[in-house]
Formats: structure tokens, sequence, C-alpha cells
């Protein structure tokens, strides 16, 4: 085990503009989830307001998925070749978000369907952008960093909920979503200053589109690749499964209200702020699969439980328990996937298993919401204990980093 002293040491040993970075890009990236974690939860308002079908419901988190699966590969290249600009493209993640909730307030579901493209727009924008960052700084301790940026997604995915069931107790749906513009706006700004010069020296890292182009060629040939991208897309399908459903099953099957809702929703995600970091440092130190493979078998037991787990404290344990990988495996297969990839395409690698996974992710919640139309809501989470199941398997026979013990 690490002591404290020599963690602190280590720390410190990396510089402040790589902390400095890695501090601006977790606070960001809790924004960032602000505005991803408010859509579950306003999801039954907008459902009930605009009197959606299931399929129709999940043609809104298709919509964003739809979004982040095609353009995360060119906009990775984007972030790759321009690294110099990676602060205006990380802003203007957060000016997408602010203007997709601006209408997803507009009471007319094509404007819903739009602003939840927009929400994927802004994901495609943040996601490869600050993860090539963060892996290119800290190539020594990737899993690691990608952890901790992971921290401020699951905080945020923690205390989002909260916030916004008391603001949809407070206001209409329509207004609380609308609210949102400000603080996208004054938020981009703030990252965009704090950003300011960190990118400085980014010409040297940038290269030609062919070069890119060849190194994604090789990527998409190595085994390891593809398999990982296999296994991110079951895992992906799984987690849409649930994000889509189990708020409509809470509200609409259980009676909760709209305040008991963003606490169940809370729940999912509050274990990750521990696990993540903890994950991530084993993850370096005694390889992927070693974290992988048993979590993504008892990610997919516990969500098989959310169909039979009684409500009340039963069906909360099980959520808590969930929340322990729920985020954290994104951040471990990331890690994994830009092992493979060249320092130059990092950002690229990860656009390419979005674009991969994403073709099969896409149309699961619209079909998912059609089979539970006959087998009932509580199918859907048994089939997402199915994908992850897949998903062990696939991992089983990969070739991964095995990780260092000099951490």
């Amino acid at each position: 085990m690490v002591s404290a002293p020599q963690f602190l040491t280590s720390i410190r040993a990396l510089g402040k503009e790589r902390i400095w970075l890695l501090g601006v890009l977790t606070t960001g990236h809790f924004v960032i989830h602000w505005f991803q974690q408010f859509f579950p939860v306003i999801l039954p308002s907008i459902k009930s307001g605009l009197a959606l079908n299931n399929v129709e419901v999940g043609a809104l988190t298709s919509a964003q998925q739809l979004v982040v699966g095609f353009v995360q590969l060119p906009f990775g290249m984007v972030a790759d070749s321009m690294v110099r600009h990676r602060g205006t493209i990380l802003s203007l993640s957060l000016v997408c978000m602010g203007a997709a909730y601006f209408l997803l307030g507009l009471p007319v579901l094509i404007w819903a369907l739009l602003g939840s493209a927009l929400i994927g727009l802004g994901t495609a924008l943040w996601h490869p952008t600050a993860a090539a960052s963060l892996s290119n700084r800290f190539p020594e301790r990737r899993a690691t960093a990608l952890s901790i940026h992971g921290t401020g997604a699951t905080l945020s995915d923690t205390l989002t909920p909260l916030c916004v069931g008391v603001l949809l107790a407070n206001f209409s749906w329509q207004t609380a979503a609308q609210m949102q513009l400000l603080p996208g706006l004054l938020f981009a700004f703030l990252l965009w200053r704090a950003l300011a010069g960190v990118f400085r020296d980014g010409a040297a890292a940038s290269q030609r589109v062919s070069a890119q182009l060849r190194d994604v060629v090789a990527i998409i040939k190595n085994p390891a690749f593809l398999g990982l991208s296999v296994s991110t897309g079951l895992l992906s399908m799984s987690r849409l499964v649930v994000l889509t459903f189990l708020p409509i099953y809470l509200q609409e099957h259980l009676g909760y209200s709209s305040v008991a809702l963003g606490i169940y929703i809370a729940l999912l995600h509050a274990m990750g702020t521990i696990s993540q970091p903890v994950l991530g440092l084993l993850s370096d130190r005694f390889g992927r699969k070693a974290v992988l493979l048993p979590s993504c078998l008892l990610l997919g037991l516990f969500f098989a439980l959310l169909a039979v787990a009684p409500p009340g404290i039963p069906l909360g344990l099980v959520i808590i328990a969930i929340g322990l990988f729920f985020y954290t495996l994104f951040n471990i297969f990331n890690a994994a996937v830009m092992d493979v990839a060249g320092s130059n395409v990092q950002a690229a690698t990860y656009g390419l298993t979005s674009l991969i996974t994403q073709l099969v992710v896409i149309p699961s919640p619209m079909i998912t919401g059609y089979l539970i139309g006959g087998l009932g809501i509580k199918f859907a989470f048994v089939l997402a204990g199915v994908f992850l199941l897949i998903a062990g398997l696939v991992l089983a026979p990969l070739q991964l980093y095995r990780g260092t013990q000099n951490l």
C-alpha cells in the first residue's frame, strides 16, 4: 500500500501546471455533468408535459447518443490537430449545454429532440478533448488522472439530482430547464479564462490529418482495441437503458415524488466519488483486466437485482452498490483504449471508440421501450444485466496493460 506521505510526495512531483490542468478539468467535468444529470431527473416531467410514449422517451435519449456517436471522432481529430485551441473547444461544450436546456423548455417535441441532441454535442466536445489532454499529460498515471477527472463528474451526478428535484418542486419543468442557459454561458467564460495559456505548447503536438488517419486505421486493426470497443458498447447500452427507464420506474410505477427521485438518482452516483480514484489507482498498478472483468460481472448482477429489489431501503442499497461501478468503469475502459493508441491520436481514438460503440447503443433505448410494452418495465433491468455479462465474456481473452508496481 502507498502511505499518505508517499502519496502527497507523488502529487507534488507532478508539478504545478499538471495539477492546475487536472484541477480545472475536474471542476469543468463537475459542471458538464450538472447538465448531463439534469436530463434524467427532468425526463419524467418532459414525458408527462409533452404526452410522450415510451418509444418517444427512448428517442430523446437516442438523439443524444446519435450526436455523441457520430461527431466525437471528427471532434477528436480536431482536438488532436488543434491542441492550442483545446481550451476553446472545452468552453464551447458548456455553451452547447446551456442552449440545450433552453430548447428543452419549449413545449414541442421537435425542440426537445434538438435540445437533447445539443446535450450530445456538448458531451462530444468535452470528453475526447479532456480525456486526451489528461492522457497526454499523465501517461504514467493515465487511469488515475482520468479517474480523478471522473470524481468531478460523480460528485456532480450525486448532488445534481437533489438540486434538480428541489428546482422541480418550486418551478415548472420548463422554467427549471431554461434557467440553465445563464450558468452555461457564465461557466464557459470562466473555463476559457482558466485554461488560457495551458495549451500554449500544443503546436508541437499537433499532427497532420493524413498522419492521423494512418494512426486511426492502425488502431482499428488492433484486436485489443476492437474487443474493448465492443465491451464499452455493451456497458454503454446497459447504462443507457438504466438511465432512461429507472427514473420512469421510480416515479410512474413506485409513485415517488420528484425530490425522492432526485435522492435515488443521487445514490446511483454517490459511491463513485470514493471508488473512482481507488479503482483507477488499482488499474494502474495491477492492470486493466484485474479491475474491469470482476467489475463488469458485479455491475451486471446489481442491474438485474433492480428488477426484484423491494422499494425502500433494499432498492436503495442496490442502487448504492451500482454506484461503485456505474461511472467509474468508463474511465478504466478509456485508459485501456488509450494504452493502445499513439500519443498524437488520443482524442481521435476516444472518438473512434464512441463511433463504433454508438452504432449499437443508439437504438437500444427505443428497442427497450418497445419490449417493455409487453414484458414490463423491470425487463429493462434484466436486459441491462445481460449486456454486462456479455461484456465480461468479451473482455476475458483480451491482452491488456498489466500495470506497474512502481506507482
